[in-house]
């Protein structure tokens, strides 16, 4: 059967796939910057300690573990004439903006503790937000369509401009942020972070007040409740093995975003732009691919065999000699397009195999524990990277006077390649490990995707029968 669904489901315009991804570029800038200047901010500029980031860094990701599944449940439940997702996109978007901005704000010359707690405070704020609309964003792709084509071609859309805020992400923060020899001021890092914020923000509310939502999930769809929302979810085989293997997909990348400073500036010494080009440029070609790959293979080998690409180029990267680290970056950007392009499909299907047994669209408490399980991993990889550089004795540039320490030890600069290749490279190789597992395969799957179509047909009649809302 085709890996469409058939012709019941729902087909969406060129233009409004484009308009889709549009979001996607303005939370991906947020977020890229974020993930991509944070550990070096606080540590290195700052001379925040360690220790102090550890501490951080555990707070946060028990915050993170009740707003996820929090947001997601409410999201599931709420009921308005403009559906259960697009509100909180329209009205999150402005605090997200100002939230991030916040985070680059830090009080200098007041101590660690004042850091510390400003670091904290910001990040909770702006992880909030950013949950927010990220979750109903998510949430929204799988129930616009039933089509795994369409999906797809949503999710290459937003993928596509993810990339783009991706590598804005990263050419932002170096273009501003106060380089070797210079002294540290931040006024010109902190008015392009006002700028960042403010234009993700924008981008958000294009595709916000563009989307509209179908209103068979929000008008005849009943609630669950929270113990029926919890059993369900964790009895579903398909998400438990989706969401182990991304929980080690989030981990490796927030270890290489946030490492990509660090290996430009001391290991390989060269700019981070071009170990950008490097990463990004594979990553970009990779993305429409991935959906080449899929028709001939599938969709769950075609994320196995990209993700074992991203675990070959990530070790390889911890050992070879330095000059051949970029090469080993472009063939882990390329397997990189799959977890960026095909997991949000993987969600989907889990979320139309659960309507099928509750009746129930629930992709926001999907995608909330999902969170709850694989967001820790970022706090993992926060924590991760200032303790391997103090345990390989890396000097910062706040304890050089706030200018860069070139001459490392060379323990330091095998440990930037162990959080940048070694550790995530492993990573990747056990989430495609733990995929074997995943159920929804062959004919089951098939009979899936007949099934729903039957489902949802039946939804629609009942609507049209209920007559207009008012």
């Amino acid at each position: 059967m085709s890996d469409s669904i058939g012709s019941g489901a729902v087909r969406l315009s060129p233009g409004f796939k484009v308009v889709w991804g549009v979001a996607s570029l303005g939370t991906s800038l947020i977020s890229g910057v974020f993930g991509a200047l944070l550990p070096i901010f606080y540590q290195d500029y700052l001379g925040l300690s360690a220790g102090w980031i550890a501490l951080a860094s555990l707070i946060y990701g028990i915050w993170n573990a009740v707003n996820d599944p929090l947001f997601g449940f409410i999201s599931d439940n709420t009921r308005s004439k403009h559906g259960r997702r697009i509100p909180y996109m329209r009205f999150t978007a402005p605090f997200l903006a100002l939230s991030f901005i916040s985070v680059w704000f830090a009080p200098r010359g007041t101590g660690q503790v004042m850091v510390f707690v400003w670091m904290l405070v910001t990040m909770v704020l702006y992880d909030s937000c950013y949950t927010i609309i990220g979750l109903v964003y998510s949430a929204l792709l799988p129930e616009i369509t039933e089509s795994d084509t369409e999906r797809n071609h949503l999710q290459i859309s937003s993928s596509l401009f993810a990339m783009v805020g991706m590598v804005l992400g990263f050419l932002i923060p170096d273009f501003f942020r106060p380089k070797s020899g210079g002294t540290l001021s931040f006024l010109p890092l902190q008015t392009a972070m006002v700028v960042v914020g403010i234009t993700g923000a924008l981008l958000i509310l294009v595709t916000a007040f563009k989307a509209k939502e179908r209103p068979e999930f929000t008008r005849l769809d009943k609630p669950l409740g929270l113990g029926a929302q919890v059993k369900a979810t964790f009895t579903s085989a398909s998400f438990l093995v989706l969401v182990a293997a991304n929980f080690m997909t989030i981990l490796v990348q927030a270890l290489v975003v946030g490492s990509i400073f660090y290996l430009a500036d001391y290991v390989t010494k060269t700019s981070t732009i071009g170990l950008l080009v490097y990463l990004f440029v594979p990553l970009i070609i990779g993305v429409p691919i991935t959906n080449l790959i899929r028709k001939r293979i599938g969709l769950l080998r075609t994320q196995q065999l990209l993700m074992t690409l991203v675990g070959i180029g990530l070790v390889a990267s911890a050992f070879v000699p330095v000059q051949l680290i970029p090469f080993c970056l472009a063939l882990a950007g390329f397997g990189l397009s799959g977890p960026q392009t095909l997991t949000n499909l993987f969600f989907a299907q889990v979320a139309d195999e659960d309507e099928l047994r509750s009746g129930v669209r629930r992709e926001g408490s999907f995608f909330g524990v999902n969170a709850l399980i694989t967001k820790p991993a970022q706090s993992v990889a926060l924590a991760l990277t200032p303790f391997i550089l103090t345990m390989t004795h890396f000097v910062t540039r706040s304890a050089n006077g706030g200018k860069m320490f070139l001459q490392q030890p060379p323990e330091a600069l095998f440990g930037i390649r162990v959080f940048t290749g070694l550790i995530p490279g492993l990573a990747m190789f056990a989430g495609a490990l733990i995929l074997f597992a995943f159920p929804l395969q062959g004919a089951r799957l098939d009979k899936m995707r007949t099934d729903l179509l039957e489902l949802h047909a039946k939804k629609k009649a009942r609507l049209d029968a209920t007559g207009p809302q008012r």
